[in-house]
């Protein structure tokens, strides 16, 4: 359906989601549950979220023809993960198709250089960074940046992929070698404290939701835990939220945005990276808050009311990531002593395969306190076996 972007759309309104994973699956259950229709666009047959929706349409995400026929068979059009042909979208909206967010902020935000320089025009504090094309640039970033700096692909890159820590002078030219081929950037290496994101809504009517500000503990530049709400004092929450407000103005979109930022020993606040989309940091949020990011997401993009943030308690949310003996088709044990403790909360993605530090589920865990929601996820993670099918 194409055109009245505002109109709310009620049930059993048509949501198209492209991306079947397991965001796009936490997605459609929240749409389901509200008595919505969903298809979903993904490659791979049976996704994740195809398990749980109305319908999936198996093709490519830069396949434009799909593209179109799910945009023509729904009220409105969102979207799991960045890595999708935002052209396409952009298209699509001229032709009067509502896509939420927009193709454009989608297409600014692929770009990590473009990305960094809208911020940066806008005031907002983000690490120093400059262009690499050659090796030239690349000593050009010891004067300019310092020794360790960030090397990272304009586009792409994710979980660890697509960026490096350069330590010293010579490993430049293995690691130029590494990404011969990509458009490169390099970020001056922030020592910071701690890690830090928001999830933040902005509906049709310019209102605004903000989640607790959360910690995140990465290991290989993949989350392995987050815990909410982070404990940070009250001017730095009030400055996160700031920018986290800010960020959405200067996109002028509408959505769920999660803002990824790094917290320094003298309470700078940088930010790191903007995703458009529900977040992995953010999966707390649906047993830990009265409305989860992703019914937030769909209240959004039907032209509902924002939900209440409120957190319920605190909680810690736990990847369960796949090891380096299992690759391919698996199975769990273990999961009757995970969800045999209260306050536990135990999500499994339906993934056919598995590999090496691949998302395969989370676990959440709530109690009267950060330390012991902590102890309990850590203890359930242990319980879980993944054994080859």
């Amino acid at each position: 359906m194409t055109g009245e972007k505002y109109k709310v759309l009620q049930p059993p309104a048509r949501i198209g989601i492209i991306g079947g994973g397991q965001l796009g699956k936490m997605i459609t259950v929240e749409a389901k549950r509200m008595g919505y229709h969903v298809t979903v666009l993904d490659p791979t047959p049976s996704s994740p979220a195809a398990q749980v929706a109305d319908k999936q349409i198996t093709a490519s995400f830069m396949d434009k023809s799909a593209t179109k026929k799910l945009a023509g068979a729904c009220d409105v059009i969102t979207y799991e993960f960045e890595h999708i042909d935002a052209d396409i979208l952009i298209e699509l909206e001229k032709e009067g198709y509502n896509i939420l967010p927009s193709g454009k902020s989608l297409k600014t935000i692929q770009d990590k250089y473009v990305q960094k320089t809208m911020l940066k025009k806008a005031g907002i504090l983000v690490p120093d960074y400059i262009l690499v094309k050659d090796m030239q640039d690349m000593s050009k970033c010891i004067d300019t940046l310092g020794l360790p700096f960030i090397l990272k692909t304009r586009w792409g890159g994710y979980d660890g992929k697509g960026n490096c820590v350069v330590k010293s002078e010579e490993q430049m030219d293995k690691v130029m070698e590494k990404f011969a081929g990509h458009s490169l950037m390099a970020e001056r290496f922030i020592k910071f404290e701690r890690e830090l994101s928001i999830i933040a809504a902005r509906n049709l009517k310019n209102d605004y939701a903000f989640y607790p500000v959360v910690e995140n503990i990465h290991e290989n530049s993949i989350l392995r835990l987050n815990r909410a709400p982070s404990d940070i004092n009250s001017p730095v929450e009030k400055k996160v939220r700031k920018i986290a407000e800010k960020v959405i103005e200067i996109l002028d979109d509408y959505g769920v945005f999660c803002i990824e930022m790094f917290l320094t020993p003298n309470e700078e606040v940088y930010v790191n990276e903007i995703a458009p989309r529900p977040h992995n940091s953010g999966h707390y949020t649906i047993e830990g808050c009265a409305a989860s990011q992703f019914e937030q997401l769909v209240r959004v993009i039907t032209g509902m009311p924002l939900g209440s943030t409120e957190l319920r308690s605190p909680c810690v949310m736990v990847n369960i990531l796949g090891n380096d003996t299992v690759e391919g088709e698996h199975r769990f044990e273990g999961i009757e002593n995970v969800i045999g403790e209260d306050g536990i909360y135990l999500h499994l993605y339906g993934k056919k395969n598995t590999k090496k530090l691949k998302k395969i589920g989370h676990i959440t865990a709530l109690d009267k306190s950060i330390k012991a929601a902590e102890e309990k996820a850590l203890r359930s993670l242990k319980n879980i076996v993944i054994k080859p099918l």
